[in-house]
């Protein structure tokens, strides 16, 4: 984390009681999708409350021999030149293979005209890409790693 980034998550964290701030297990600072329109775009949309909502392809965090992410972890929402825009908390992670995710997560996500379809079109391109990156083909039976979350800073 940068220090511009520490400083904007010592904001929040000044806010919390001693007890709040031991509960805290994880923080990361991470900025969403791979393009700086997307990154800065989801970005916005989070910070405006809009989008409340995100999902990864599973087999990466595999790949990656990274762990699933847990609830309570807090991130500190970046756009692409790294600067922190907004602090989530992770509310809820499941697993759910992407032809089942559902219409309300499609658009608690936020994104596009925030219908189905949208996400449907949106995502499978984004998820073939990305299995091609990872060198593994994707299918729409595939497992993604659905994360819901609350905006915690700025109120």
């Amino acid at each position: 984390m940068t220090p511009k980034q520490q400083s904007f998550l010592n904001q929040y964290l000044e806010q919390l009681t001693t007890s709040e701030r031991a509960s805290i297990k994880d923080v990361i600072a991470e900025h969403f999708c791979g393009d700086e329109y997307n990154a800065n775009q989801c970005a916005k949309l989070i910070n405006e409350g809009i989008k409340t909502a995100s999902c990864s392809l599973k087999a990466g965090y595999e790949i990656e021999q990274e762990p699933l992410p847990q609830v309570g972890r807090l991130s500190v929402v970046l756009d692409w030149d790294q600067n922190p825009i907004c602090i989530i908390k992770l509310t809820s992670v499941e697993v759910c293979p992407f032809n089942q995710v559902s219409e309300a997560f499609a658009y608690a996500e936020g994104e596009g005209d925030r219908t189905y379809q949208w996400w449907k079109q949106a995502h499978l391109r984004f998820f073939e890409w990305y299995a091609n990156e990872l060198n593994i083909t994707f299918s729409e039976y595939d497992d993604l790693v659905l994360e819901r979350f609350e905006k915690v800073f700025p109120r």
